[in-house]
Order: C-alpha cells, then sequence, then structure tokens
C-alpha cells in the first residue's frame, strides 16, 4: 500500500510529529511506500525518516495565508505518487488533506486526531475556525484514527461521526528509551545537580494547557519539605508567557532552584536524571508521549486525570491527581517520592513494552489503513 501522510511540520520537539515518523518508519519497515507531505521546509526529523527509506516532500508554503501554491503541488504530488491511503496528522493537515478526494476520487482519507477536551476560547480566532471547520467536513473522511478514549468522546460529543472513529494509542520505542542511570547521572552534572539532589521533570511546551502556574505553586510546596530537591522545566513558548512563568518562580522563591531548558534533543538521560516526572495539564491531553516514555526509562510520573494520562499510569506507575490543585500535586509527588522502593525501573520498561510498545501501534495502524482499503 502506498501511504502519503501530510503534517504542518517536522519539528522535532513534536509529540505528533515525533509519533508520524515513528508509524511512517515503521510502515516503511513494513514494506509499504510511504511518503510525507510537509507545509513548511527542513526540520531535523526529515533526515531521519529521509534514512530509513521515506520520501520526504514540501509544499514550500511561505506563511498562513500562502494556499494556492502549496494546494497546486499537492495535487501534483497526489497525481503523481497515487496514495491508497492519504493521512493527515492534526487539524489542518486534516482539512487539507481532502483536496487530495478531489483529484483522486478513490483514495481513502484518514484523519488523525491527537488531543481531548480543548478549550477553543484560550486561542485565536483561526484555532476556533479551523476546529469548526473540521468538526463540519469530518463526514467526508473515510477513518478518524484518535489517539486516545478522552479523545474519541470528545470528539463524538463535539458532533464527530463516532461511526468513523477507531482509537489508537500512541507508541513508544521502548528500544530507545529504558533506564540508563548513568546517562542521567552525567546530564545532572552538565547542570550543576549535585549527586544527592533528587529532580523532579515537567516536560512540555509553555501553553497554558499544561498549566507550568500548577506545576511551579506545587514546586514550591514541595521545596519547603524536600531541601535537596531541584525543579527542570523543559519546553518553549512565546516570549510573554515564558517571561511570566519565570516571574511566578521567582515569586515563589523556587527561582533558584528550578532550571528551564528548553531545548533537549535525546530525551533519554532527561528521564533518567529524574527521579519523578510531572505532567500538570488542565485539558487538552490526549495520550501524552511524556508519560510512555517516562515509564519506559524506568520513571515514576505523577499526571492530572486528563485525556488517557490515567489509563497510562495507572496505580504501578506513579499518580493521578485533579487537574488545576496544586496542593494534591504536591502531595502526590512527595508520596511518590517517598514510595521510591516501590518503582522499580525493570518493572516500568516492561509494563511500558507490553502496554503501549511502538510496535503495536504500528500493527493497529496498518490493521486499520488495510480494512479501510479493503471495504
Amino acid at each position: 500500500m502506498t501511504v502519503m501522510f501530510l503534517i504542518r511540520s517536522l519539528e522535532w520537539y513534536g509529540g505528533a510529529q515525533r509519533q508520524l515518523a515513528n508509524l511512517a518508519k515503521g510502515m516503511a519497515r513494513g514494506g509499504h511506500e510511504v511518503v510525507v507531505v510537509t507545509y513548511y521546509p527542513y526540520a531535523p526529523l526529515e533526515q531521519e525518516l529521509k534514512a530509513a527509506g521515506v520520501t520526504v516532500c514540501c509544499l514550500e508554503k511561505r506563511g498562513r495565508w500562502d494556499l494556492w501554491g502549496p494546494t497546486a503541488k499537492l495535487v501534483r504530488l497526489v497525481r503523481k505518487t497515487r496514495p491508497s491511503v492519504v493521512h493527515g496528522y492534526l487539524s489542518t493537515a486534516n482539512i487539507f488533506s481532502l483536496v487530495a478526494k478531489l483529484c483522486r476520487p478513490s483514495v481513502k482519507i484518514v484523519w488523525g486526531m491527537r488531543a481531548s477536551n480543548m478549550q477553543w476560547e484560550r486561542y485565536d480566532w483561526l484555532h476556533q475556525f479551523s476546529f469548526a471547520c473540521e468538526r463540519r467536513l469530518s463526514g467526508c473522511a473515510d477513518l478518524l484514527l484518535v489517539n486516545s478514549y478522552a479523545g474519541r468522546d470528545h470528539h463524538a460529543a463535539s458532533g464527530f461521526p463516532v461511526d468513523q472513529m477507531q482509537v489508537v494509542h500512541n507508541g513508544i520505542d521502548t528500544d530507545r528509551f529504558r533506564p540508563d542511570k548513568e546517562a542521567g547521572r552525567r546530564l545532572k552534572r552538565q547542570w550543576g545537580i549535585g549527586e544527592g539532589e533528587r529532580v523532579i521533570c515537567m516536560v512540555g511546551r509553555l501553553d497554558p494547557m499544561k498549566d507550568h502556574p500548577t506545576f511551579l505553586r506545587a514546586a514550591a510546596r514541595i521545596a519547603l519539605q524536600r531541601p535537596e530537591v531541584r525543579f527542570v522545566c523543559v519546553g518553549r513558548g512565546s516570549k510573554d508567557y515564558t517571561d511570566a512563568l519565570h516571574r511566578l518562580a521567582t515569586e515563589l522563591g523556587i527561582a533558584e532552584r528550578l532550571l528551564w531548558p528548553d531545548c533537549v534533543v535525546d530525551m533519554v538521560p532527561l528521564y533518567n536524571a529524574s527521579d519523578v516526572v510531572v505532567l500538570p495539564s488542565s485539558w487538552g491531553e490526549g495520550f501524552p508521549n511524556v508519560l510512555g516514555e517516562a515509564i519506559a526509562c524506568g520513571i515514576p510520573c505523577v499526571a492530572t486525570d486528563v485525556g488517557d494520562s490515567a489509563r497510562i499510569v495507572a496505580e504501578s506507575a506513579g499518580k493521578v491527581v485533579p487537574p488545576s490543585d496544586p496542593h494534591a500535586l504536591a502531595d502526590a509527588v512527595l508520596t511518590v517520592m517517598a514510595e521510591n522502593g516501590r518503582y522499580q525501573p525493570a518493572a516500568l520498561h516492561e509494563m511500558a513494552v507490553q502496554s503501549f510498545g511502538q510496535q503495536r501501534m504500528i500493527q493497529a495502524t496498518e490493521e486499520q489503513l488495510r480494512r479501510l482499503i479493503c471495504h
């Protein structure tokens, strides 16, 4: 089968981008012809895909309103490659994938939906408009692949056709993400964190949905009880929001105990340098990769009950708390730290392999696409 994936860009730090790359490489290994089409040019994941035998094409979009040229290029690519399936990833790519149907009516259109319970009123009008268009046009897609049960329920309640939805959880590369305490120790030394200091880490772009303020307020409570703890926030965002978070950390008195690396290319040492990984999102999560990756590295997690986080963490890999509650978040982190011997890295890694290993995701997606083509 020939599969064309369509996505805005291939920046390495995006969870959806990483999942697409893993799926594309896995399908290419399985003997399928795979083409990945992006709006915007070069990003690190492109080279990784090309090395795996995946064709990567760019529509050379020059800005938000540059539509005609990229549309014409997509039409030419569809006519040239004659894909069996065009698989969009995220809202605008899902909508744009319908162009393929106009020039190749036999092609099957698959939409990839990666979030749940989004609070669109917090975003600009274009995001809101895109979601409204996606909802209205969703019946034109042949299959809606959702990466979480929470996302399925949210989209069904929003008016998407539930009979066209299938849930395929994200897949974690458990060969890459695995316990490696020496790599963690090296990174701690690079950051000037002492051997006896404990690390609480949050990974996520600096976006309101990730709820960094709740993490910072919880960190301030933890710092009062555990003076040996350091905090790490990995991610990037707008300057205004980043500055506001830095000011809050200063007001809370934890700025000196907090690191803000905005770019970590290799996440494996980062997870292994952590004692607990925290994800305090207030809304919007589907299947958060950070939880699966941390667990695969043998690190317990504390997450809010948003998206499928509770399904991922379960009782055996950490704690789940209500969103927007810094007291509950702090108490859960302190409990996990106190019970550290309960969470054995090898057992957590094996849990990740069995529950959300990458090959399970690839096989489940292939099965859905084959079924769609043969239907």
